[in-house]
């Protein structure tokens, strides 16, 4: 048999949505057909329905998962604002601050513009105060020199007695006044240093320094004090040290001078030492400036040492470490810090180690060489192949003091300094003048110079006996007449007879005393010296002259006098115009000049110097004073020199000013030299004689 099938689609809305298949073993009849087809429409509609349930069912929970987003979405955003407001108020709190900072700001910068303006006004008034404070220095120098410059002029006449008419006592006398007015002009030149210092005006002079030649300085400089005091002094030099340094010379000498001189003055009993060594990198101050090698210069004594709590403050202006009116030593306090400042400004620095009752050790440290230096030709050169360490100081034999050199490769010159006690006042100042020769490099070819100090006839004759002399320094003062003994006794031996003596009196001779000595210098040469300075030069003019009787006498024959002081004869009868409203300069100056043979006119002010140059067409040179009333010295000098008969006429400022520049000043207005006061009486007719001579 055959079945019957039927396809029914199910339709809704004339879209299928799906199609039923039935099947039967029997045919469908047209009822089945009918029923099936209108089930169909139910079917579709039930289905249709179905359809649009699961639809909304999906759609719902899509809805809720949708609303469940946006409910945390909106909680995100509503965190979210609750944020940005807390954001915001804290901004606007940051921007009230701000503004208040703000503020606060401008308010801080009027100050600082205050301040600014203030410091700059301070400023001003320091510098202005600095300035009034120089001009106050200079003009309390003029007027503190001006004085001094009479009272050691004259004080230094009286003690060199030319006309032999004080006492030895009176004489002494003299030589006290010219020492307190040394000690006196001393400080001024230190409070003038304390000033340059602090206003930055100290200049600075390098060159190349040979250490040899400083420790020459240095013994001949304080052996003598040292041996005074009976302390032990000894100048020592370690290995590796160099041959030179690149530094100012008088500044190092100035503050050594200072430490030694300290050391020797607050040391009663014991020694004295300088020694001079590589310094450590490890013991530099930070203030040292580095960058190449360092030396040390130690200064040690077994003095009455320094408290702990003092040893910073003696390095402050006037200060001491024993500061109480009733204090053993003297002395301003202004050595160490002027000394101090002066090693910093040479790149160094100045340090000192001390225990009170046992000794101080101070301690400057220099470099060897500064880059911001520029080198000065040397004034003394080590020879091809020497080492580079510096050797220990002169070696001294005996009494023989023996200058550096080498005696197999150049003549040895000796020199006999005959006193009453070991190591006197005339061997001092015969080793200063070997050793200034040996620093100078002599005349010509360089000489060793062998210095022997003997006490007394006996081991005099005993040394020229042993060995030949170039020149002889005879103390005359030697008690028993030993002197005109010994001179006697030279003059019967032909050996002797042509040896240059250089004979020192330091009192009034008696008749019959200058009366031999007078017959001795007919017969051999000889020469009468009571001026030290002279005496000095003296014997380094015969130990540079090539042969003993190359040296000119001070005097010759018949003209044989006891003088103190060599007469410039080329000056005598010139005249010379001296413009100064103090007196006393006049009165100074005037002796100075007249015992020359100089004629002098006077003039109290600038105008008043014109008008006595112009009534004076005799007049060969003029000293003129810087600071004077109605017309100074700077004016008048300008005004010669547009005068054109004056255009070439010698004109030597005078001046206690010592201030940076004023030389310069003095130049600049037409002045051809300067000098400043206290002028020394040998320095001013050198000027002198330079000019009138030599013009």
């Amino acid at each position: 048999d055959r079945g019957s099938l039927v396809v029914l689609p199910v339709v809704v809305e004339d879209q299928v949505l799906g199609v039923i298949e039935l099947m039967s073993f029997t045919p469908f009849t047209s009822v089945h057909r009918d029923f099936l087809e209108q089930l169909m429409e139910t079917v579709g509609v039930n289905l249709s329905t179905i359809v649009a349930n699961a639809r909304t069912d999906e759609l719902l929970d899509e809805s809720q998962r949708l609303a469940g987003e946006l409910r945390s979405r909106t909680e995100e955003l509503q965190v979210q604002q609750e944020e940005l407001q807390r954001s915001n108020a804290e901004l606007e709190e940051k921007a009230a601050l701000l503004v208040t900072q703000n503020r606060d700001i401008e308010a801080k910068n009027l100050q600082i513009e205050q301040a600014r303006q203030e410091l700059e006004d301070r400023a001003q008034q320091l510098a202005l105060a600095s300035k009034y404070k120089s001009e106050f220095l200079a003009n309390m120098s003029h007027e503190l020199r001006t004085p001094l410059n009479s009272l050691l002029i004259l004080a230094q006449l009286l003690a060199q007695n030319p006309t032999r008419n004080l006492t030895a006592k009176q004489v002494e006398y003299a030589g006290i006044i010219h020492s307190a007015g040394s000690d006196l002009l001393q400080l001024i030149n230190d409070i003038l240093d304390l000033s340059k210092v602090e206003a930055g005006k100290m200049d600075l002079n390098p060159e190349r320094v040979p250490l040899r030649r400083l420790l020459d300085y240095v013994e001949a400089t304080f052996r003598p004090l040292t041996s005074q005091k009976g302390l032990a002094f000894t100048v020592s030099t370690a290995a590796g040290v160099p041959v030179d340094l690149v530094t100012d010379d008088s500044r190092l000498r100035q503050v050594l001078r200072n430490l030694l001189s300290n050391a020797v003055k607050f040391t009663e009993q014991g020694a004295v030492e300088l020694r001079i060594e590589p310094a450590a990198d490890d013991e530099l101050p930070v203030s040292v400036r580095r960058g190449g090698p360092v030396v040390a210069f130690r200064v040690t004594d077994t003095g009455i040492g320094i408290a702990a709590e003092n040893l910073e403050a003696i390095f402050g202006a006037f200060q001491q470490a024993d500061g109480t009116t009733n204090r053993k030593y003297g002395g301003t306090g202004l050595g160490l810090s002027i000394s101090r400042e002066i090693a910093y400004l040479l790149g160094g620095a100045l340090t000192v180690t001390s225990t009170t009752g046992e000794g101080s050790t101070f301690t400057l440290h220099l470099p060897v060489t500064r880059d911001d230096f520029t080198e000065q030709p040397a004034s003394e050169t080590p020879p091809a192949g020497a080492p580079p360490a510096l050797p220990g100081p002169a070696p001294v034999r005996g009494p023989a003091l023996l200058a550096p050199g080498n005696p197999a490769a150049r003549p040895t010159r000796r020199l006999l300094v005959i006193e009453e006690r070991p190591r006197g006042l005339l061997a001092v100042v015969a080793e200063n003048a070997v050793t200034q020769l040996a620093a100078d490099g002599g005349h010509g070819e360089r000489t060793d110079i062998e210095l022997i100090a003997v006490v007394g006839p006996q081991e005099a004759a005993a040394a020229l006996a042993a060995q030949p002399f170039h020149c002889v320094v005879l103390d005359v003062d030697m008690a028993d007449g030993d002197a005109l003994r010994f001179l006697a006794a030279m003059d019967g031996d032909e050996a002797l007879r042509t040896v240059p003596v250089l004979a020192h009196n330091n009192r009034r001779l008696h008749a019959d005393e200058e009366g031999t000595l007078q017959e001795l210098a007919r017969r051999r040469p000889m020469e009468l010296l009571s001026s030290l300075d002279e005496l000095r030069e003296r014997i380094a003019l015969h130990l540079s002259a090539e042969q003993p009787g190359d040296v000119v006498p001070l005097v010759r024959g018949d003209h044989w006098a006891p003088a103190p002081q060599a007469i410039d004869t080329t000056l005598h009868g010139r005249t010379v115009l001296v413009v100064d409203d103090d007196a006393r300069n006049l009165y100074a100056l005037s002796g100075i000049l007249e015992l020359h043979g100089m004629t002098v006119l006077h003039a109290e002010n600038g105008r008043k110097g014109i008008e006595t140059l112009l009534a004076n067409p005799a007049v060969a040179l003029v000293l003129m004073d810087v600071m004077m009333p109605e017309m100074d010295g700077y004016t008048a000098t300008a005004r010669i020199r547009e005068l054109p008969q004056y255009a070439d006429l010698p004109i030597i400022a005078v001046t206690a000013k010592a201030m940076p520049g004023d030389r310069e000043k003095s130049l600049a207005s037409g002045a051809s030299d300067y000098v400043t006061k206290p002028v020394d009486a040998d320095e001013l007719i050198a000027c002198v004689g330079r000019w009138l001579n030599d013009g």
